[in-house]
């Protein structure tokens, strides 16, 4: 699984030959065909695996003993830092964007767990509002969208980010700048006045 998640990370779906996974995870490829089908399938199932280990660590963060401000501001870190930990992380799922708005694609990890993440993050907004911290107004889908697209834009679109901020998204001090300012941002937006 690991040559696979290489592979697609760094070579896409289309460029990547299931020759090279094999050879690299010392099987033959007539043993990859044997348990995954095809190549779409593998790399499907390496969607899979990334996006449960993704969405099981947000869902599982424990914040719900913080107040709402630092409970939100730690799931937006935890956010970033999967993708600053995984140098692979932006570019699989921008291959899997690709990848699901050119299929039909099957019920999936991320579709199934995506609503326990919306409920956490209506959990820390509907506190935060009957602690007069948030706005009232704020749709919990939309901002978790909006929140993601902020957190995790410096790696999967570092080029355009790095060029209008000036400074590389991917260095150690370029990710804390955007860390920090990607959060300030979010938490200011829904601030109540």
């Amino acid at each position: 699984m690991k040559s696979a998640r290489e592979n697609f990370a760094v070579k896409g779906l289309a460029g990547t030959r299931i020759e090279d996974i094999a050879r690299e995870a010392g099987v033959t490829k007539q043993l990859v065909y044997h348990y995954y089908g095809s190549k779409a399938s593998l790399f499907t199932t390496v969607l899979e695996d990334v996006s449960t280990r993704i969405m099981d660590e947000l869902i599982e963060l424990e914040i719900d003993d913080l107040s709402p401000d630092v409970a939100l501001r730690k799931l937006l870190y935890c956010c970033f830092d999967q993708y600053m930990n995984d140098p692979l992380l932006g570019t699989l799922a921008l291959e899997g964007i690709r990848y699901h708005e050119s299929q039909d694609s099957r019920p999936n990890n991320f579709i199934h767990r995506s609503p326990a993440l919306v409920k956490k993050f209506t959990s820390i907004l509907t506190r935060g509002i009957s602690e007069g911290m948030f706005r009232p107004d704020i749709d919990a889908r939309l901002f978790l969208a909006s929140s993601s697209l902020l957190m995790s834009g410096a790696f999967t679109n570092h080029y355009s980010m790095s060029v209008l901020v000036g400074f590389d998204t991917r260095s150690e001090e370029g990710m804390g700048v955007w860390r920090e300012h990607s959060a300030d941002l979010i938490l200011a937006s829904i601030a109540s006045k």
